[in-house]
């Protein structure tokens, strides 16, 4: 599960305006359906019937620098990208 971060907002003609973010934990996607409910989910677990107006404006992961745990990064064993070579034309 990844730890992503919800920017929520209130609409402008209510009474009382919110705007804000909160985190989230989430096994979709980033963009997806699944991580979109998710974030619903969560918001309306926190502040309760009081955000069935509100809507979710952006979602972002959390990266590794942001996240509380050791301090420790993900290593990335993938094997380098190599450099990709131009076609070579043929002249007449």
């Amino acid at each position: 599960m990844s730890v992503f971060i919800a920017h929520y907002k209130s609409p402008d003609a209510s009474s009382n305006r919110a705007k804000g973010l909160f985190e989230f934990d989430s096994s979709a996607r980033l963009g997806s359906k699944g991580n979109m409910h998710d974030a619903r989910i969560r918001m309306l677990e926190m502040f309760g019937n009081d955000a069935l107006g509100w809507s979710i404006e952006k979602i972002e992961k959390k990266t590794s620098k942001s996240l509380d745990q050791d301090g420790q990064l993900e290593l990335d064993f993938r094997k380098p990208i190599g450099k990709k070579r131009k076609k070579k034309r043929e002249y007449w």
